[in-house]
């Protein structure tokens, strides 16, 4: 199995460590494509008809000067242009979880679906800040890939990717929760005025809204969070509304 491994707080995160031995675990052929810096809600941008740098920083190892989503890009229509395609992507392990209208938003969650257009089965990781590493969580996180992978039929069908979290401490138990609303970048903050002319800045931070049965609801009582996530995102109209547009 080749595994692709990508992130979007910069190939340097501790995060991305994590999640490349524990895919190392379960394979041999593991490959890092991942940003050379942090990118915070850069969701599955592109960058499309502008120079990006690919540096290769070690054994199977890249950094792309691009967004995240262009790492998958980069791998795919560069990097194994003329060689097998990666038959799982990985994205992660984010600094902080992805709940709610994150969704949208992740770079991490970015990468699985631009995967996804390729094919190919993804899944995105993110874990609350400041969480306990022990050898323990470490090894059942990789043996938790391995569970998905084996499982991927009942889950990868064309267009989906799956978004897990992870608690403070693993082992934990599995959960599917409902999708909360917990808008980040919700206020700005005035940094500087001059005359017409405003700065403004929009913190980091979320307001950590919550009801029973969300993800941060399940995520804060200690279980890891799985949703399944698709691209198609629409909801069909009735047709007597669109025969008398």
């Amino acid at each position: 199995m080749r595994i692709l491994v990508s992130n979007d707080d910069g190939i340097d995160a501790p995060g991305i460590a994590r999640l490349t031995e524990a895919a190392r675990r379960a394979s041999e052929d593991v490959w890092v494509v991942a940003p050379d810096r942090k990118h915070t809600a850069a969701g599955p941008s592109l960058t499309i008809a502008q120079p990006m740098t690919m540096e290769k920083r070690g054994d199977r190892r890249f950094a792309c000067s691009g967004r995240p989503a262009d790492c998958v890009v980069a791998a795919f229509a560069w990097l194994f242009e003329n060689d097998r395609k990666p038959d799982l992507v990985l994205s992660g392990i984010n600094d902080g979880r992805n709940v709610a209208e994150d969704l949208a938003y992740s770079g991490t969650l970015g990468i699985a679906r631009e995967a996804t257009f390729w094919g190919v089965p993804a899944i995105g990781f993110s874990q609350v800040k400041n969480p306990e590493i022990t050898d323990e969580g470490e090894l059942w996180l990789s043996a938790f890939i391995g569970k998905l992978w084996d499982k991927r039929a009942q889950w990868a069908a064309q267009g989906h990717w799956l978004s897990v979290n992870l608690p403070t401490r693993l082992p934990a138990e599995v959960r599917q929760p409902v999708i909360g609303r917990d808008k980040i970048a919700s206020k700005a903050e005035v940094v500087e005025t001059d005359g017409d002319r405003t700065v403004i800045i929009v913190p980091r931070g979320r307001p950590h809204t919550s009801i029973e049965g969300d993800e941060n609801s399940m995520i804060d009582t200690g279980f890891v969070t799985v949703n399944r996530l698709n691209w198609f995102g629409g909801t069909r109209l009735e047709d007597a509304l669109v025969a008398g547009l």
